[in-house]
């Protein structure tokens, strides 16, 4: 579907490399965008080239014309005002500006946090009236009882994928009030939705962008539409499409509400992917009509620069675009009640805003969570040491990165379909899990020569890492291990697909589950399934039943993890202490052990092994009678001087 922005004429173009946009006026005023009141309703837009600028009246969202068009008047820092006496309440807008002659076409600025079906018009409204019932008294679950990063777990879930498969027993199909229904089954009688994802036990549900994106065409439900949503339109405001209503423009903010009040009923906190990084359209954005080049950075011959590979990428650095960035976030926080925010090729943006974001969001909530990509999709003209990528991690003010080394030495490279990892049997990428399991983190035992990607430590305590083998991105691990594997046998790679969540779940850093893993989700094959349907995208809740052992596997590792201290250290330091790994472990294989008296843990020591090749392996136990704690076959038991391990196998041992 080509979307509807783009359908639409526009005048203004990439900027030319002599404009000096360091220059422009900066607004420091707080009041950008509606503020609306009973008596009177105030307006301000940020557009400092511009000779004139207008305000357009509708009665109705779906109106052609407006009814009345107002000029605003020209005011401080770049700025265009105007104030509109009377209630003014259910009335919708937009705005044009005059420049180099041309008025831009009409658009909501950039800070509406309420709009129409496709975004192209703002409402004026109330956001105290979208307040469900008890909103005032909702409260974030505690998750960690030191406030303490590492405690998290978290989930990533696309919100339609969610409940849009007729096994999900969901009423409200797709939408933000389907993760809102509480104790919903399957047709083979498993919780499905909010009630699985209580009973799994993680603590963070990490939902895939429902910002107002451009791909889903709002107006038309009935078409078959898919879409992740890494494509904003209006950063401030709920996505449509997962409202019962598009067209209302305060339904989709009252039934987001619902949806994260009944996650934090269930002691379940709530993570936003935000997309700061680009906008779905480039020259028609609601940025570049009012701005016309500021929001992007150009490259030398004035075109738009493009590190996302989306066709743009956006100027953080410049202060108007920090400030934008900051208020936003900020403004999510409190209105929504988020407890963490994951951003999008985060190695996009400058450090300075990333830490401006980070400081300000803790003076809100001092646990929040926050992560983010730290890599570019392409080449950045902004230098790599201001930027916020993987290897600047130790200048960010705690937000984590994704580690791709664990990622790919765990189940094989994402670029390439045929490569194993270790749990898959490539016994060479043994180092880059080791790097993984110590989170990243500077440790006496690692080769750095031999980690795929990183060579040094990138990350100076657990809390900076994402401790992850699977996102929305790429294959599922499910389908990689059969790509990868085409002769294993589907026991075999199910054996790999547990020991691959127990290596991830034991590890050291902030552990990361993509949606579905628990029970094998496949896309069938599909690497890049960003648009693909339900078809593909859908969670098949029969699966669970039918995959049901990996479902309580990866349920009986996260419980073990929430118990057990040891594998959430926190410092650096205590990783480099309490962690020892066997030097004399077989080929294929990795053994450590944890020291829990170290870290105030019940268990005295813990040893875990993992074998990744597919023969057994015999491996030596320190001195000790050694009780299993879990075993991927159940087994339990205790060991003295050996234990052996089957093929993709892995065990938890403790001391008392």
């Amino acid at each position: 579907m080509i979307p509807l922005l783009m359908l639409l004429p526009f005048f203004l173009i990439a900027a030319p490399t002599q404009i000096r946009y360091d220059q422009y006026p900066v607004y420091k005023g707080k009041d950008l965008g509606l503020h609306y009141t009973a008596p009177f309703s105030t307006f301000r837009i940020w557009s400092p080239t511009a000779a004139a600028a207008r305000i357009n009246l509708y009665h109705h969202a779906n109106d052609i014309s407006p009814y009345q068009t107002i000029p605003l008047q020209k005011s401080a820092g770049g700025t265009w005002h105007v104030r509109l006496n009377g209630d003014n309440k259910g009335i919708w807008y937009n705005f044009q500006v005059s420049i180099d002659g041309h008025w831009s076409h009409a658009v909501p600025d950039p800070y509406a946090k309420a709009v129409g079906a496709n975004g192209q018009k703002a409402l004026i409204f109330d956001l105290k009236a979208t307040d469900p019932p008890g909103w005032a008294q909702d409260k974030s679950p505690s998750f960690s009882k030191n406030h303490r990063l590492t405690d998290a777990i978290i989930y990533e879930l696309h919100i339609r994928d969610a409940s849009i498969h007729p096994s999900s027993g969901i009423r409200n199909k797709g939408k933000f009030l389907g993760l809102a229904e509480e104790d919903t089954k399957s047709p083979e009688d498993l919780p499905t939705g909010l009630a699985h994802l209580k009973d799994l036990g993680v603590t963070h549900i990490h939902l895939l962008p429902f910002f107002d994106y451009n791909s889903v065409d709002e107006g038309r439900p009935d078409l078959p539409q898919y879409n992740w949503g890494y494509d904003p339109l209006n950063y401030n405001a709920p996505e449509g499409s997962y409202s019962t209503d598009p067209s209302n423009g305060i339904a989709r903010i009252k039934e987001l509400k619902q949806m994260i009040a009944a996650f934090h009923r269930n002691g379940l906190r709530v993570i936003m992917d935000v997309v700061y990084n680009h906008t779905g359209v480039t020259e028609a954005s609601n940025f570049n009509q009012l701005a016309p080049g500021y929001y992007y950075r150009q490259q030398q011959n004035g075109a738009f620069s493009n590190a996302t590979g989306c066709g743009n990428e956006t100027a953080s650095e410049r202060p108007m675009m920090r400030k934008f960035m900051l208020e936003s976030v900020m403004y999510w926080c409190r209105e929504y009640h988020l407890d963490g925010f994951r951003f999008d090729l985060m190695g996009v943006h400058d450090i300075t805003t990333m830490n401006d974001i980070a400081d300000a969001l803790r003076t809100i909530k001092p646990d929040i969570l926050l992560y983010g990509e730290g890599w570019t999709a392409g080449e950045c003209p902004l230098p790599d040491s201001l930027r916020a990528l993987k290897k600047n991690v130790r200048k960010l003010h705690n937000i984590a990165v994704f580690g791709d080394d664990f990622r790919d030495g765990i189940k094989g490279s994402v670029f390439d379909i045929h490569d194993k990892g270790f749990a898959s049997g490539k016994a060479e990428a043994t180092e880059s899990v080791r790097f993984g399991i110590a989170a990243a983190c500077p440790h006496p035992q690692i080769a750095y020569d031999k980690v795929n990607y990183s060579k040094a430590p990138f990350a100076w305590s657990p809390d900076e890492v994402i401790t992850y083998c699977e996102c929305h991105d790429n294959n599922t691990l499910w389908d990689k291990l059969a790509l990868s594997c085409p002769d294993a046998s589907e026991e075999t790679r199910k054996q790999m697909h547990k020991l691959a969540l127990a290596i991830l779940l034991t590890s050291q850093g902030i552990p990361f589950l993509h949606a579905g893993t628990e029970f094998g989700r496949t896309k069938h094959g599909v690497e890049n399934s960003y648009n693909t349907g339900d078809s593909i995208n859908a969670l098949d809740w029969h699966r669970m039943s039918q995959y049901q052992d990996i479902t309580t596997y990866v349920k009986d590792l996260i419980r073990l993890r929430k118990q057990h201290p040891a594998f959430r250290m926190y410092t650096g330091s205590q990783i480099a202490q309490n962690i020892r790994f066997d030097s004399q472990a077989p080929a294929g294989a990795i053994a450590y052990t944890l020291d829990g008296a170290a870290m105030q843990d019940s268990w005295k020591k813990i040893w875990v092994a993992f074998n990744g090749s597919d023969m057994e392996k015999n491996l030596s136990l320190p001195p000790g009678t050694w009780n299993t704690a879990l075993s991927m076959d159940g087994s339990k038991g205790s060991h003295t001087k050996n234990t052996i391990l089957p093929p993709h196998a892995a065990v938890i041992l403790y001391l008392k």
